[in-house]
């Protein structure tokens, strides 16, 4: 049974979720329900037109950190600094371009203009960051997320020319592990993000690695800043 949420900032337990991962409907996108979602396990993902459909998936797709996968190809990508990679440089643009890349088995975008002005504004407070990929100026690649404890919910990512978001994705988790991050949630599976190492677990086993990633410290701020500057 899916439940329709109030003007309450509360979501049902995440065992509750239907067999395809749906939980709830309804409420709204601001900062303190999608902050309290992430939080919770649970994320928004739904299309124009809809009422706002609230997930917590069985069984979760992340990437522990230490388990990425290089492969031989990207290396030299990598090493050669085929792209300039920075982050929350241009939240808008990387969101943006997100949301018109058509992706397989999608009539629309799920990121609909109602998400856009709601992760804009987890950005403006800390919370969402985004990682630009550049090639000779132009933007060319990037992702987006949101960051509470230890753990980064990965949203989306695009690519306009070959390897550009693996870059970026690759370079991003090296500065995760180099700040003690333990978990970067996927949401749901992918072939691109298996092939980096990202794999299933269990609900009740993201949940208990959600508590303990919650009780870091969170990487509050611009990432531009904080990434670039290497005492802090």
């Amino acid at each position: 049974m899916m439940y329709w949420l109030t003007h309450e900032l509360a979501f049902p337990p995440v065992e509750e979720a239907e067999e395809w991962g749906g939980l709830a409907l309804g409420g709204d996108l601001s900062p303190e329900r999608l902050l309290l979602a992430y939080a919770s396990g649970i994320f928004p993902w739904y299309e124009e037109g809809q009422p706002i459909i609230w997930h917590a998936p069985h069984p979760r797709f992340v990437l522990f950190p230490e388990k990425l996968k290089v492969s031989k190809s990207m290396r030299p990508v990598l090493n050669q600094s085929v792209f300039d990679i920075a982050y929350d440089q241009d939240f808008n643009g990387v969101i943006r371009q997100c949301q018109q890349t058509k992706r397989k088995g999608q009539r629309g975008t799920w990121i609909t203009e109602e998400m856009v002005e709601a992760y804009s504004r987890l950005h403006s407070l800390g919370f969402a960051h985004s990682v630009e990929v550049r090639q000779q100026g132009r933007l060319v690649g990037g992702l987006y997320g949101i960051s509470l404890g230890s753990i980064f919910f990965g949203e989306s990512m695009f690519s306009k020319v070959s390897n550009a978001s693996k870059a970026g994705f690759i370079t991003l988790v090296h500065d995760l592990v180099k700040r003690h991050f333990t978990l970067i949630d996927c949401q749901v599976y992918t072939p691109h993000l298996e092939s980096l190492g990202a794999e299933e677990i269990p609900r009740s086993q993201y949940m208990s690695l959600l508590e303990k990633g919650l009780s870091h410290e969170t990487l509050q701020g611009n990432w531009r800043k904080l990434f670039m500057d290497p005492s802090l």
